[in-house]
């Protein structure tokens, strides 16, 4: 599977081999412990060790501007990006969304069950690994027809980057999700989600943006 990206004014196309959507990766182990028990208040068994590097199919990654969910039990999450091609690491941003009804039963289940939308701009990995900790990451999303924001941080909550590779063995045409922040107000669906990655150091960002399309539950 071919997905294209872009380098400032270069595109890219990456030969995708595997996705990896890494889970439990906050570096703060008090943050950690929030997020498992938020989940756990919906009914979700904690993880079994952290971090988790769960494999999902690569068909799932999306850069589509809509994406279609199951019922309404979904709810999409801000990510840190890393692809690696020909030996190079690339920086990105995405949404792990996810099926939070089936999160219940299995965590590796919801992973498989959504799309993952990603943004198509890329920066090359080497030009911020020395500031990662400074990059902002915030979620906003459409919650009775206006724009609340949903998660707001840093990546200095998040483990280092490459802790996270060398546990994901990162190799050529693999795409690792690599964890995200607590939800603001808790964990919920949304029909609208607006995304940014941005670096303080020199003013640049990556942004996303998609909507969600509900499915009826047939039975």
């Amino acid at each position: 599977m071919d997905v294209a990206f872009s380098l400032g004014n270069t595109r890219i196309s990456v030969t995708i081999k595997s996705v990896v959507v890494a889970g439990w990766t906050g570096r703060n182990f008090e943050a950690v412990r929030h997020h498992i028990d938020e989940l756990a208040a919906l009914g979700i068994a904690p993880p079994s060790q952290v971090p988790l590097y769960y494999r999902v199919s690569n068909a799932l990654l999306t850069q589509s501007e809509t994406i279609e969910v199951l019922g309404d039990g979904t709810s999409g999450e801000i990510e840190p990006l890393l692809i690696q091609v020909g030996g190079r690491l690339y920086f990105g941003l995405a949404s792990d969304h996810t099926d939070r009804d089936l999160e219940r039963h299995s965590v590796a289940a919801s992973k498989q069950a959504c799309a993952k939308p990603v943004a198509t701009p890329l920066w090359d990995f080497e030009e911020v690994k020395d500031h990662l900790d400074e990059i902002t990451l915030k979620c906003w999303i459409e919650e009775n027809g206006r724009e609340v924001l949903y998660q707001d941080g840093t990546l200095a909550g998040i483990r280092p980057l490459t802790e996270l590779c060398i546990g994901a063995d990162m190799a050529d045409g693999t795409v690792m999700l690599c964890g995200t922040l607590a939800a603001i107000g808790g964990v919920r669906p949304a029909k609208k989600y607006r995304m940014e990655l941005s670096d303080p150091t020199n003013g640049k960002a990556i942004t996303l943006s998609y909507d969600v399309r509900t499915l009826p539950i047939i039975s």
